[in-house]
């Protein structure tokens, strides 16, 4: 059995493979050695890996130690050719992500877009791995218009919808939540007039956000950044 870890901005998410099948998996807040042996209770770890897009604190540092994991830097070999100008700077999960997408759907142009903490597309074409865009994350652009402004309220994201508002809260979370919908729709609109044999997968902790509020038909797969983990620690075993 695998563990695989992906250690996000706001949570991690922790998951036991069996070869491609995911057996368990489990999202969590504060990641600890301990909920990590409770998790894998009644499994054998044979292999482990982990990615973060945070620094390694000594509870990562132990569970790293105990499981004897693959830390995937941009050193780590990956089954995809990466063009990516600086491979070093390039977030773990965003990686993993496009090669899970790119075995999912083998011969494909791909857009991946993750919407989590930040919303980011990533564009996998003829073959390898182009580079992408970052955005603000939905809970990010409310907490910016709350946090730069005198008077704004705190919102929190939520499934109303508002083409235009009818007060401030409304006119706010129209602005948000519809300004992001109509900046993913834009951008796979584009992505599918210019490649045509091509496939836009969604995944994150919105997903389900966007997958009922899209004008476009998409794959959704919120397991996808797992399963590149999952595969990029099988290749390095064969090495």
């Amino acid at each position: 059995m695998n563990l695989i870890i992906d250690i996000g901005n706001t949570s991690s998410k922790v998951a036991i493979f069996n070869k491609s099948d995911i057996i368990k998996q489990q999202v969590v807040l504060d990641l600890t050695l301990s909920q990590v042996l409770s998790f894998c209770s009644g499994f054998t770890i044979s292999a482990s890996i982990i990615s973060s897009v945070k620094k390694i604190d000594n509870n990562v540092q132990a569970i790293i130690s105990h499981f004897n994991s693959l830390f995937l830097t941009y050193k780590t070999t990956v089954p995809i050719l990466n063009d990516y100008k600086t491979t070093e700077t390039l977030g773990k999960d965003r990686l993993a992500g496009i090669v899970g997408a790119n075995t999912s759907f083998p011969n494909k142009n791909i857009l991946l877009i993750d919407a989590g903490s930040c919303i980011t597309f990533d564009f996998f074409l003829d073959g390898k791995y182009c580079g992408g865009r970052i955005s603000l994350g939905l809970q990010m652009r409310y907490n910016a218009l709350h946090t730069f402004t005198n008077q704004l309220p705190q919102i929190s994201v939520s499934d109303m919808h508002f083409t235009f508002g009818k007060d401030t809260s409304s006119s706010i979370i129209s602005g948000v939540q519809q300004g992001a919908i109509d900046e993913m729709d834009t951008v796979i609109n584009i992505f599918r007039k210019e490649n045509k044999d091509s496939i836009v997968i969604l995944c994150g902790g919105d997903h389900n956000f966007f997958d009922k509020h899209l004008k476009n038909r998409i794959f959704v797969d919120p397991f996808i950044v797992l399963k590149g983990l999952n595969i990029i620690l099988e290749f390095n075993a064969k090495k």
